[in-house]
């Protein structure tokens, strides 16, 4: 009896101790990162999926309220293969002009800000038509909230149809150049790829890069990039890789990196530096015109 009893014991101890060295730890939730790092998202994907990490929306602060007075362009509308209307501010050269800049909102959308920044570019370069694509069909954020919900909201899908309407609306001859900030940079980029051989020039403003070799491949021309030391957006690894990448895929980059933070060239944003703004859009001015000629 007693050595049954022995027995019994011991086995269920046995059982135990195998359960216990068994037993499966309890998976922990993935997070923003952990999506991007170990699945193959999109670049575009992951630029939607920026707006939803905690400490973003802490990089743009409530934007301040900016009244564009005497507008110059007008908005417009045009046709976009998904059924939709797509629009957006426009400013027509005073000559025709097969040359066509598309300027792209940060993640606040098409404010008088951004309007205010198409028409500069509008008045430095010659004989230009200038497009201020609207990425959110209409929706202007005013508070960091709204900017996350409408800017996670904006799919890649009628984006991409958006975009692809304004090329449409440019014309098969278009010489199409790009300019964008934060969210915009990053799809300043995507525009530029999905121009294909009517690109002509892309700059980007602190935005997500471009990750997958073979869709920079694609890219027809040369790209200026200015970005953050201190940005906790697109950090400084992010934008050293992306430098190897277009290496790789045999384009051309040029990159200015300067000691400030996301959002450096939005006088809104606390990282604003008034000596790097100036600085980026000298070059950027001059890369356009460059390219123009």
């Amino acid at each position: 009896m007693k050595k049954i009893f022995l027995l019994t014991v011991t086995a269920f101890a046995t059982a135990a101790l195998l359960g216990y060295t068994f037993k499966k730890p309890e998976p922990k939730p993935l997070t923003p990162e952990c999506y991007i790092s170990c699945f193959n998202i999109e670049t575009k994907e992951m630029i939607e999926l920026d707006a939803t990490k905690p400490g973003f929306a802490m990089l743009h602060p409530h934007p301040t309220t900016f009244k564009l007075e005497n507008p110059k362009g007008s908005t417009i509308e045009f046709a976009a293969a998904d059924g939709k209307k797509a629009s957006g501010y426009f400013l027509k050269s005073k000559n025709k002009s097969n040359k066509w800049l598309f300027v792209i909102q940060e993640w606040w959308g098409l404010n008088d800000n951004i309007k205010k920044e198409a028409e500069k570019f509008y008045g430095d370069l010659s004989n230009v038509n200038v497009l201020a694509i609207d990425m959110y069909d209409g929706k202007i954020a005013t508070t960091p909230d709204s900017a996350m919900l409408y800017m996670s909201s904006a799919k890649k899908e009628r984006l991409e149809s958006i975009v692809n309407a304004a090329i449409t609306y440019a014309g098969k001859s278009a010489d199409i150049y790009t300019v964008g900030w934060c969210f915009g940079g990053g799809w300043s980029l995507q525009s530029t790829i999905l121009a294909g051989k009517q690109a002509k020039g892309c700059v980007m403003y602190y935005g997500r890069p471009e990750k997958d070799i073979n869709r920079l491949k694609t890219i027809n021309c040369d790209v200026i990039g200015f970005f953050g030391n201190q940005d906790k957006a697109i950090s400084q690894e992010l934008v050293n890789t992306f430098e190897a990448d277009m290496k790789v895929a045999g384009k051309k980059i040029s990159l200015y990196r300067y000691e400030a933070g996301h959002g450096f060239a939005n006088p809104s944003n606390p990282s604003f530096n008034k000596e790097y703004t100036q600085d980026a859009y000298t070059k950027a001015i001059a890369f356009l015109k460059e390219r123009m000629k």
